[in-house]
């Protein structure tokens, strides 16, 4: 017997769209056991590729069966959308609805059940006609910086949340302060939702020593997106890199423009852009630097932060409450509560980095005992749990629950 998962993400399994939300989707198509199979409706980035018609995949040695019901170019995934008619998402949503047929036939199985990412997808999600489990990655509030269209329309993200939220059978968020919100403010919906980090691939991110030399090298991946607050991330850097002497590299991995940011041009020149890489092209990068940096206005829990940690990297961010047991003064870097003035804060962050990197120097910092930390976080902890709930939210559909669907803790995973 095998549970069949349904995963909707505008992403292309053989494409190049990063992020924390891409990262858990990529983890699920490689690491599901084998007594579950995988359809992931997606997007068509090459154009190689017939809308509507599925195809099975390779990914990271396993094979998947994949739909893409949209074409959208590579090169338009990484900026923002300035209007509704222009979101990946919604164009994604409308796909997933003109296919909706063609997602229903192909998504029966012995037991089954969807996975969303987003809320946009609730609906359609639910018309196929099996359980809905509701990832919550986001945790912003009106008011917040951002660059997506529903950042400026607050009002319609509010009301898809409680649509999704409604319709979805079981709600995972990502950090807990999501689930306190549900608890004062929709009980109802509390009662069926659990916390959950992303996971993180300890296997790929594995500690390593610190880099000998006496350049420090500071490092981070994904979007620079206007939640991250790129601008004290860059007056960061800059004033970091005139404390040290000059003996100081940042490392961006990831394909977002940093130029849209004025603050960049003042650390270009001792900046090193890796664009997109791989898992282990990232994991390659984190090891031969020394830190990693966060200036978030806010956060779900960041992929790039758990991998940075599992490198045996400390980070310096400014405070959010989900990093407090990751991020410890004197073991795993450093945290800095935000004021309201962007000068205090960014000398504030920069003599943070200074101690740390003095620490490192001074061998005051291990390795092994920063991994550590995001050890509750692997994949090997966290994922068969997740798995675990579709099986058990598909075979409470089934009429007979047969033996044959074994937990995925007892299956071998890859």
């Amino acid at each position: 017997m095998v549970h069949r998962i349904t995963l909707f993400h505008s992403i292309d399994p053989r494409g190049s769209k990063v992020g924390g939300v891409e990262t858990h989707v990529r983890l699920m198509l490689s690491r599901h056991p084998d007594n579950v199979s995988v359809l992931l409706v997606g997007i068509d980035e090459r154009g190689d590729l017939e809308i509507g018609k599925p195809v099975q995949v390779d990914f990271d040695g396993r094979r998947i069966d994949f739909l893409p019901v949209v074409h959208i170019p590579g090169d338009t995934l990484h900026a923002a959308a300035k209007t509704i008619s222009q979101s990946v998402t919604l164009r994604f949503t409308l796909g997933v609805v003109r296919q909706l047929l063609t997602i229903r036939r192909l998504s029966a199985g012995d037991s089954a059940s969807t996975e969303i990412e987003r809320f946009e997808q609730a609906i359609p999600a639910r018309l196929i006609g099996h359980p809905v489990v509701q990832l919550v990655h986001g945790e912003g509030t009106k008011g917040d910086k951002m660059d997506t269209v529903l950042g400026r329309h607050w009002w319609l993200y509010r009301l898809l949340e409680k649509i999704a939220l409604t319709l979805a059978t079981r709600v995972v968020a990502v950090n807990p302060n999501i689930i306190s919100r549900y608890e004062r403010e929709m009980p109802r919906i509390a009662r069926k939702s659990e916390f959950m980090t992303v996971s993180v691939d300890t296997e790929r991110f594995p500690a390593a020593a610190f880099p000998a030399d006496d350049v420090f090298r500071v490092v981070f991946a994904g979007r620079l997106d206007a939640f991250k607050d790129p601008p004290l991330m860059f007056e960061t850097l800059r004033r970091l890199h005139a404390k040290l002497g000059g003996k100081l590299e940042f490392h961006y991995v990831g394909t977002s423009d940093p130029y849209r940011d004025k603050e960049f041009a003042a650390i270009e020149p001792f900046t090193v852009r890796h664009g997109f890489q791989t898992g282990e092209g990232v994991s390659a990068i984190m090891r031969n630097c020394h830190a990693g940096i966060l200036t978030s206005y806010f956060e779900g829990m960041p992929c790039y932060l758990l991998e940075a940690l599992s490198s045996g990297r400390p980070v310096g961010a400014i405070r959010l409450s989900q990093y407090d047991p990751l991020i410890e003064a004197g073991i795993s870097g450093f945290l800095v509560e935000r004021p309201e003035d962007r000068e205090a804060a960014a000398e504030a962050m920069a003599d943070g980095f200074v101690r740390l990197a003095a620490d490192i120097a001074a061998g005051r910092l291990d390795p092994e005992a920063i991994r550590a930390k995001v050890t509750p976080y692997s994949v090997a902890v966290q994922m068969p749990k997740l798995f675990e709930r579709h099986i058990a939210l598909g075979l409470a559909r089934v009429p007979s629950r047969q033996p044959g669907l074994a937990s995925p803790a007892n299956s071998r995973s890859h």
